[in-house]
C-alpha cells in the first residue's frame, strides 16, 4: 500500500506543473499584446486628463463670466451714481415702481428704477444727465410739460 500511495505522489509530481511553470507564466501572450494593454492604459489616462481639463475650462468660463456680470453691474451702478436723475415718483412697494417706470417707458422716455442705499424706497428716474446745468434747465421743461412734481436726484 505504501508503494501504491508513493508512485500515485510521484506520478501527481510529474503531470502537474512545477512552481518555475506559474512564474514563467507571462501575463500577456505576446509583446504586441503588452504593448497594446500599455497603449490603452496610457490612452485612458490621456482620456481622464482631458476631461478634467474641459471641466476646469468650464469652471473657468463660468467664474470668468460672473466676474463680467459683476463689474458690468458695478460699471452701471457707478454711472448711475455720477448722474443727476429726474425723479418722478418714489414708492416702497416694487410694483408700483415698476408699474410707474413702464408708464414712462410708455411714454418714450429712458426710465430706470433707482434703488436708495440704506432705504426701502425705489425712485422712478425718467430721465439722467450728465452735468448739472443739463438736468436743471430740462427739469424745468419736464415740471412745465410733463409732471410739476419732479426732482432731480444724485448720489454725490
Amino acid at each position: 500500500m505504501k508503494r501504491v500511495a508513493s508512485f500515485l505522489v510521484l506520478i501527481l509530481l510529474i503531470t502537474l506543473p512545477s512552481c518555475k511553470y506559474f512564474k514563467g507564466k507571462k501575463l500577456f501572450r505576446s509583446k504586441k499584446d503588452a504593448v497594446m494593454a500599455e497603449w490603452l492604459l496610457k490612452q485612458d489616462s490621456v482620456r481622464v486628463a482631458d476631461s478634467i481639463r474641459k471641466v476646469q475650462d468650464r469652471l473657468l468660463a463660468m467664474e470668468n463670466a460672473r466676474l463680467d456680470s459683476i463689474r458690468l453691474a458695478d460699471e452701471a451702478k457707478m454711472a448711475l451714481a455720477s448722474q443727476y436723475n429726474i425723479i418722478v415718483g418714489s414708492f416702497i412697494t416694487p410694483q408700483y415702481a415698476q408699474d410707474w417706470q413702464q408708464e414712462y417707458r410708455d411714454r418714450g422716455y429712458d426710465a430706470k428704477i433707482i434703488d436708495v442705499e440704506g432705504s426701502r424706497f425705489q425712485l422712478v428716474s425718467a430721465e439722467s444727465h450728465s452735468s448739472v446745468r443739463r438736468a436743471i434747465a430740462r427739469l424745468a421743461q419736464f415740471q412745465d410739460t410733463v409732471q410739476i412734481d419732479a426732482w432731480i436726484y444724485s448720489k454725490r
